[in-house]
């Protein structure tokens, strides 16, 4: 029943913090994407892929005290940080090892800039389409964030590395 927050909480534990909604969002996409088994259902948002369900639970999961959300005041804007409990590790040691890989993926998501993970997310978002369509999609949906060609070419060199080492 509660397999879906287990796994938010492991995956939380596992980056050691995370810092920033957002960021969390393109941490857990990416990660699904690698087809590690996560069942939060995402949709295009503004900042890119995103999952109602993921902030649900997340807030859950802060409620029940399995997660803590410190709340930073930056002038003009909130940042959040979120990172696992005492409660949160008793509750966890219920579950199965983690995968080796998943950690592996978590930490070089969470050395990433948050900015760099929206353009990612965004591009493995649209990976049904070919490379040059992903590009241009990029660019219409994230134009304000004018990524350079050097950019996207890391970002598309990050994809293959984590594919590499994934589970794929």
């Amino acid at each position: 029943m509660l397999e879906g927050h287990a796994k938010i909480v492991q995956f939380i534990t596992l980056a050691g913090e995370v810092t920033g909604r957002k960021k969390l969002q393109k941490m857990v996409y990416i990660a699904k994407k690698m087809n590690f088994p996560f069942q939060e259902k995402y949709q295009f948002h503004m900042y890119g892929p995103y999952s109602e369900e993921l902030t649900l639970r997340v807030e859950e999961l802060c409620n029940m005290a399995f997660l803590s959300e410190k709340m930073e005041d930056k002038g003009s804007y909130v940042q959040y940080t979120y990172a696992c409990t005492e409660e949160g590790r008793q509750f966890l040691s219920t579950m199965e090892n983690t995968n080796t890989k998943l950690d592996q993926c978590i930490q070089r998501l969470n050395n990433k800039s948050s900015r760099f993970l929206e353009m990612v997310s965004t591009l493995l978002y649209f990976d049904h389409i070919e490379r040059l369509a992903q590009v241009e999609k990029l660019h219409v949906v994230k134009g304000k964030l004018k990524f350079s060609e050097k950019e996207v070419e890391e970002a598309f060199a990050f994809i293959d590395e984590l594919q590499t080492a994934g589970v794929n």
